[in-house]
């Protein structure tokens, strides 16, 4: 059950999910994150074409123009797409990039653009909204859009699925059945496979609970940092019974949200490069011991950690 505190009170609803249709048996059928997810998914497809016309090959008429990004913001994609690629992910992947890439790119902008808009007071527009429209919907702590869907560690663990799913199913393609399962005994000694192997397990789902739990901390606690400040600022503005008090307090607060949200864009950026590393790394690691690829894969790792 929601609290009884109201959305301004408390900091914490400013950035969870929250249900938008519920049946008899308390059941969610549609909650604001699932609204979020939704948009991410068409500005990825819709800004996915635009970008894929912007920086195709032009006409040979146009001669060395052809080969130039037209668009500022395509360009811009472009960049981070080829970094990503070159110098993340082939480093550690070699000849399986191509074939991996399209995933990555993927999993790297559906966590960015969620993160991006959860620092995007949606949320707070539509309850102010629907305060003089349908306050019971306010009262009920219903909402359609807004919040942070990578704060939600179901969110947080389905991404994290997918990403186990190709690092394993990458895995069996590049050594084989048998060479997947014989991986679990890290070539050591026949004597130690009893430690090894339950070990060796338990790392294959550590590994992508690891990424869940890594990805809705760093949403959750930054998030409710600039939602508190949020509501200390407003409180020295507008609710102080002490203005000579409260206009400082707001005026640090207000500092201290402008500084937290840059700091929060950088981190949403991070959290989906890391994200996109780590399983780029966790794919790398399942391949050929011994060979050229595996062992550039190890160093690559090493050299981005």
């Amino acid at each position: 059950m929601m609290s009884s505190v109201t959305l301004a009170a408390d900091p914490v609803q400013h950035v969870i999910n929250h249900a938008f249709v519920v049946n008899d048996d308390g059941v969610w059928l549609w909650s604001s994150a699932q609204t979020n997810m939704i948009i991410t998914a068409l500005i990825m497809l819709l800004g996915g074409l635009f970008v894929a016309k912007a920086v195709s090959t032009g006409q040979e008429s146009e001669g060395h123009a052809r080969w130039v990004t037209n668009n500022r913001f395509a360009h811009m994609i472009e960049v981070i797409c080829g970094y990503l690629r070159e110098n993340t992910v082939r480093p550690l992947l070699g000849e399986r990039t191509n074939a991996l890439m399209p995933f990555l790119w993927t999993i790297f902008f559906f966590i960015l653009i969620n993160n991006m808009l959860g620092l995007i007071p949606i949320l707070d527009l539509q309850n102010i909204i629907a305060g003089k429209i349908a306050p019971e919907m306010v009262a009920e702590h219903k909402a359609f859009i807004g919040g942070t869907a990578t704060q939600s560690i179901w969110v947080t663990g389905a991404l994290a699925i997918a990403s186990a799913i190709v690092i394993n199913g990458a895995g069996i393609k590049e050594l084989g059945l048998g060479g997947y399962i014989k991986h679990l005994t890290a070539e050591a000694p026949i004597f130690v496979w009893p430690i090894i192997i339950p070990i060796e397990i338990l790392g294959t789902f550590i590994k992508p609970i690891a990424l869940a739990i890594r990805l809705f901390a760093n949403m959750t606690a930054g998030h409710i940092l600039v939602a508190v400040l949020l509501g200390f600022a407003a409180q020295g503005f507008f609710k102080s019974d002490n203005p000579l008090l409260g206009f400082p307090v707001g005026v640090v607060s207000s500092l201290g949200v402008i500084a937290i949200y840059f700091l929060e864009i950088f981190v949403g950026f991070l959290q989906a490069f890391v994200f996109m590393f780590l399983t780029t790394v966790f794919i790398s690691l399942l391949a050929h011991h011994g060979d050229h690829d595996h062992d550039h894969a190890h160093e690559g790792a090493a050299a981005h950690a």
